[in-house]
């Protein structure tokens, strides 16, 4: 199972809103060779992480499944991050979109890049809500924690579920 979190919080190239643009990530995540999307979460969202002065993000998860390695994978979704518009600058800057890989089965790995499970998904609601959506009995395989212990630990984190998902 590989699970991806999607998020924006600025307009793509052509100006269209954040939903948007994740929704398009989704369909070119799908055309990945050796992909196969099973599921996308709900859409989400949430402030942003560290609070800044940002405008809210888009938030989802897609689930999915594939025989490609983790630095095949990273390389094609930051492919994707460029195509729609992100530079990268600062960490945690507002972007148009963001892909990361959050885990790939089993796998625990420090290095090379990426590290897996993702190191920040256990403390962020906007990855831990959607994911749930898609893995409701997925366990972080570092520290062998639930969903539901996970969530806890975010409850205090600004994110809502959009009606329109």
């Amino acid at each position: 199972m590989i699970l991806i979190a999607i998020g924006a919080n600025l307009p793509g190239p052509a100006g269209e809103g954040p939903l948007h643009t994740c929704r398009w990530a989704v369909e070119q995540i799908a055309a990945i060779p050796g992909v196969t999307v099973e599921m996308i979460s709900h859409w989400y969202e949430s402030a942003p992480v560290p609070p800044s002065g940002q405008p809210p993000y888009i938030n989802g998860v897609v689930r999915a499944a594939g025989a490609i390695s983790p630095e095949t994978l990273l390389a094609a979704l930051q492919e994707i991050e460029a195509r729609a518009g992100r530079v990268r600058t600062v960490v945690n800057a507002a972007r148009p979109l963001d892909l990361d890989i959050v885990a790939m089965g089993t796998c625990v790995r420090a290095t090379p890049d990426p590290i897996l499970p993702h190191p920040r998904a256990e403390a962020r609601a906007f990855v831990l809500l959607p994911l749930r959506d898609v893995a409701p009995g997925w366990r972080d395989p570092r520290s062998g924690r639930s969903m539901d212990e996970l969530i806890a630990g975010v409850s205090d984190q600004a994110i809502h579920r959009l009606a329109s998902s």
